[in-house]
This record gives structure tokens, sequence and C-alpha cells, in this order.
């Protein structure tokens, strides 16, 4: 089978979905890669590290030429876009990536209609066997580490308590809203740096993760029963309980040096939990990082991927944090999506067995349709009828590789 790997055309994008490493084992299961020429070039990969391992590097025609192509932003997650790169899309090819559909719905109607089976691996099911695939859970961690990071750096102090000959210098103290995968790496490095760090999460079960990595847990009284779907993310709350939250939060955060937001619910805007009136009654020279700004942000001051000024208080809302670090972004993603592709390829085809719930959930459109049944709510689409296919997936067009071509915290839980 032949494999593409895309060159990332989102603005700030700068991961690669298959790192060198990768392509030997893809190469010893029979299969032909193909790489676009410059796709690992922003990560550090050289397009000749490609060719050494016994890569194809090509155009953009020779990777949609592909049986499989592979994203990081696949055709979906990139609005400006996915109308020019999915009408460059073949019938039965198929796609795998982070595509944002639940985000961006619209562009499984555009894949369905030219005949592409696709794949997003938001949509993995959050079971032991995806574990290994798990490309939120990998990019996250690395999101919620530059966050702290970043809050460090921006910050008016240090963070450890340091004692000198002109006296001691208090610990600066953080505060990390959402437990999550990037909300529990935050807490770990702002902890490993030197700070006191609180932490906050909707969800009464992250308490005890949280105090393993050093925080302290925030516990605002609040009535949190249903608040974890069975996948283990937050689940959406009413608007009433927001409000009992924000005042509740509102002298936490007074009190902070540094807050990172992370709390997210999949496929909706994430929920305003840091209002202007918190902000405005930080000390000058605090800093607030909202890694949920892809989503429209935590904090309601949050401009996303702007850093703005408010009185004194530093308030910055990355998009992409895992791109700024793509060397080991990529490394972590690529092994993820090669897991993936190993359950996905049996024998040379691409099987969908759609009895696996991972196949079956990170579906999104096959022969004409749009599988994913929360992708088909959200377009109004009725429910599919049971009968499903289970067998490879329809056989790609052959194209001529030499002909003229056309041409991805993250969402997370509380906390990704």
């Amino acid at each position: 089978m032949r494999i593409g790997v895309a060159r990332e055309t989102a603005p700030g994008e700068q991961r690669v979905a298959l790192i060198p490493q990768e392509v030997d084992g893809l190469r010893k299961a029979g299969h032909e890669v193909v790489v676009e020429s410059g796709a690992g070039a922003a990560a550090g990969f050289a397009d000749t590290a490609y060719a050494d391992r016994g890569a194809v590097v090509g155009s953009t025609a020779d990777v949609l030429g592909a049986d499989v192509t592979l994203f990081v932003r696949a055709p979906g997650s990139d609005p400006a876009a996915t109308d020019e790169l999915i009408g460059r899309l073949r019938p039965g090819q198929v796609t795998v990536g982070l595509a944002d559909p639940l985000g961006a719905p619209s562009a499984a109607t555009a894949l369905a209609k030219a005949g592409v089976t696709s794949f997003a691996l938001e949509l993995l099911p959050r079971i032991t066997r995806a574990q290994a695939m798990d490309v939120l859970s990998s990019q996250a961690t690395l999101a919620g580490y530059k966050a702290a990071l970043i809050a460090a750096g921006r910050l008016n102090k240090i963070l450890p308590m340091m004692t000198t000959a002109a006296g001691t210098l208090p610990p600066a103290r953080a505060l990390v809203i959402g437990a999550g995968v990037a909300g529990l790496q935050a807490i770990a490095t702002c902890k490993r740096i030197g700070a006191v760090v609180s932490a906050y999460d909707v969800r009464a079960a992250a308490a005890e993760q949280a105090e393993s990595v050093g925080a302290t847990f925030v516990d605002l009284g609040l009535e949190t029963e249903g608040a974890e779907t069975a996948g283990g993310y937050a689940s959406a709350r009413d608007e009433d309980f927001y409000r009992r939250q924000r005042e509740a939060l509102g002298k936490v955060v007074a009190a902070q040096d540094i807050v990172i937001t992370t709390a997210q619910v999949q496929g909706m805007r994430a929920p305003v939990l840091v209002t202007a009136e918190m902000v405005r009654a930080m000390a000058p020279g605090s800093v607030i990082v909202d890694i949920a700004a892809a989503q429209g942000g935590n904090c309601e001051l949050s401009i996303a991927d702007e850093e703005v000024d408010i009185g004194g208080v530093t308030v910055i809302a990355p998009t992409n944090l895992p791109a700024t670090v793509p060397a080991h972004a990529s490394r972590l993603y690529a092994k993820n999506l090669t897991n993936f592709l190993k359950l996905l390829i049996v024998d040379g085809e691409v099987r969908l067995d759609l009895s696996d719930p991972i196949i079956a959930d990170t579906l999104v459109t096959h022969g004409g349709e749009v599988m994913a049944p929360r992708v088909r709510d959200l377009l109004g689409l009725a429910p599919l009828l049971p009968a499903q296919p289970d067998g490879p997936a329809e056989p790609a067009e052959p194209t001529d590789a030499a002909a003229p071509g056309a041409a991805t915290d993250v969402p997370t839980t509380a906390g990704s």
C-alpha cells in the first residue's frame, strides 16, 4: 500500500504526521512511503532523512495520489484550506489526521460528497487499546508543559522560593483550571519550577490525580455529579452551574500570580470560567495562559493567538502550543499514527471493521456517507441503518503521479 505524508499548510503549523524513524516500520510491513518535499522541515526533519530511510520524496500530487494520506491537520481542521484540499482528493482515497469533525462538521459533508474515506483521530474512544494511538493526550501533554513555561517567562517574579543575603523571596502561586492531561502536565511543570500550585476541575475524580503531581485541589463546594462522560471527558453543564462556579472561583483567582486554564468540552465552546472582573482583581504583573483559546477560551478577555494587557495583567491565548515544539510533538504524533495504521491496514488493505470501536468511532466519512453518529447529529442527518461496511475500503482510482496535482488541548477535557 502507498502511504503519503502531506506537508502542512495551516498557518503556524510546524508539525509533520510522520517522522523518518517511523518510515522503517511501515516499509517492513510492505508499504511504500511518499513524503511531500519539505513536509518535515519545520520540525527539523530534512527530506534527506526520509530518503535515507527508504521513503520517496515527492510532490503534492504524489502524496495525494497515495492510497492513504496522512495529515496532522486533515481536511476540515483548517477552514481556510478545506475546500481547496478536498477538491484535490479522489473518490476512495483514505485520509487520517486531526480533522475537527465536531467543531467543523460541514467539512464532513464535502468529504462524503467527494467519496473520501476519512478518519478523525480526535474521536478515538478512551479505551485501553486506544491509548497508544491517543493523539489528543500526547499533544495535550506538550501543551500543558509549554503553557507553564510561557507563564513563568512572562511573570514579573521568579517561581521558586529563594533565600538570599538580601532576604527571602516567597514562591509564586499558580492555579491550573482543568486537571486533564494538559492540566496535569502544567501542574507538574509549575511545581518542578518551584511554584505553589493549586488546581480545580469540575470532575471530583480529578482531585486525586492533581494532588499526585503536586497540587492542592480546590473544592468550590459545587455539586459535581454528572460532570464527566463515560469516556472520561468533561460534560457540558448549564449556565446556572457556570455562574455559581465563577462566583466561587473569583477569590481563588485573585490570589494567584499565574492562572493556566485548560477546560474544554468536546465539540462545544469552552466554558468561560475567568471573567473580566476576576482578571482585573489580580495583581499587576500576573499572567493568565488560556490554552482553551482554540475553542473560544476559558477567560472572557482572551483573544486567540494574541497577548493582551488588562490593567497590568497579561492574558495569553495560544491556540496550538504543540506546534511550538514540533520536533517532539511530531515524534509523539507519528508514533500514535503508526499504531493506528497497524490496526487499520491489514494484509495490505484498509479494513473497515466496524465491530472495533476504534475504527467505528474514528470513521467520519465513507462511500459517500457521513458515518460518525455525532457528526451526523450536528448536521441534522438521520441515524444510519445498522448495516455498515465491514471490509476493504473502496480502492483508490489510479492516478498519474507525474501529472500536475493539487496541493490539527487542544480538544481536551476539563483540561484535555
